[in-house]
């Protein structure tokens, strides 16, 4: 795959490595200003600080800081040359015989005449104490949403025209147990309190009111929320964080062997997407369970993914999927650096031409 930059530019003092502006958060040159003398000696005057460094002491001085920081915090683990094609009739070695989901040739065209995907095949084992973590990333309007729903046996995307989408080897029938879907849309009902809202599952399924609120309780925990603050507040007092943590709490609380996650954290603002993601990927680790997230994002795509699945302009066909090392640090810090921003790059040059191929009927 082919290593890309950023088209930006940082201006940077003559002496301090070039991997530096990937590093600093949002150094531009019109910021490095601030300085008359950024270039100067370490020992010279110190120039102002640079508006919103944690710390004083001058940009110089506090770039350099960070780089030691960087440097101590060990490399990456995602890097262009850890990140490769995954060819989808190659089967891993620790896997059993059944693909925990499995489409094959699957086609998905509505009443209308319109096709979301079209011939669409992959496949993701059931990997033994573990489970995979499985992006899916593309425009508005690929499909991404449809191959959610249709693993989930959610109509009107179920059934598929054509193809098969199997569980297990099996074919999907419906919506059951074994799979949980949380939406970018916070669902939750106005009229219970956080808890009852977590339950609501247990609920449905008949059991008894101790036992929902007892596991009701431990999945709140899980997701960050606190019992004694928040499992008796209503959704219209949450914020738009706590609330996609109920929704994820509540699909957590059924055990699904499958999570699927339709753009949950779309609508959040930067920061509290990059907790949601080390949260997530805490959860991933904690359940061991195979889950699909789709995302408009390539940084969240790249972060979170074992495996990416990169999909065309509607009609949705797969145009690559890409396998990358699991995250190894908070996101807000790994999706800084400049190993990760190159892979970032790579795959946006990779999505361009491959979509300018498929346009080309190449």
């Amino acid at each position: 795959m082919t290593t890309a930059k950023a088209n930006t530019e940082t201006a940077l003092p003559s002496d301090v490595p070039e991997t530096a502006s990937a590093s600093a958060p949002a150094v531009t040159t019109e910021r490095l200003a601030h300085s008359e003398k950024a270039a100067a000696p370490l020992d010279a005057p110190e120039a102002p600080p640079l508006p919103g460094a944690p710390e004083t002491g001058g940009v110089r001085k506090w770039l350099l800081r960070r780089m030691r920081r960087r440097t101590e915090a060990g490399p990456s683990s995602i890097s262009p040359a850890t990140v490769r094609e995954v060819h989808e009739h190659a089967p891993r070695a620790d896997a059993p015989a059944a693909p925990i989901v499995e489409f094959r040739n699957v086609t998905k065209t509505y009443e209308d005449g319109y096709t979301a995907i079209q011939d669409v095949s992959f496949h993701v084992d059931d990997l033994p104490d573990k489970g995979e973590f499985v992006t899916v990333l593309g425009p508005s309007g690929c499909g991404k949403s449809t191959v959610l729903r249709l693993i989930a046996g959610l109509s009107p995307q179920h059934p598929a025209t054509s193809g098969e989408v199997l569980i297990g080897g099996k074919p999907v029938a419906g919506p059951d147990k074994d799979r949980g879907m949380v939406f970018q849309d916070y669902t939750a009902f106005d009229n219970r309190t956080v808890l009852d809202n977590i339950a609501f599952g247990l609920e449905c399924a008949g059991v008894s009111q101790k036992e929902r609120h007892d596991r009701a309780r431990e999945a709140l925990e899980k997701v960050g929320l606190s019992l004694s603050r928040d499992a008796d507040k209503y959704p219209h007092q949450l914020s738009g964080g706590m609330r996609q943590r109920v929704a994820i709490a509540g699909s957590l609380i059924l055990r699904p062997r499958i999570i699927l996650m339709d753009e949950p954290f779309g609508a959040l603002d930067p920061s509290t997407r990059y907790r949601m993601q080390d949260l997530i990927v805490n959860l991933w680790r904690e359940l061991e369970a195979t889950i699909f997230f789709v995302t408009h994002s390539i940084e969240e795509a790249v972060y979170l993914g074992d495996r990416t699945i990169i999909m065309s302009p509607g009609p949705g066909r797969i145009l690559q999927q890409l396998e990358v090392p699991a995250p190894d640090r908070p996101a807000k810090a790994m999706q800084r650096e400049p190993a990760f921003l190159d892979v970032v790059f790579a795959i946006r040059d990779t999505i361009d031409k491959l979509e300018s191929s498929t346009r080309a009927g190449d």
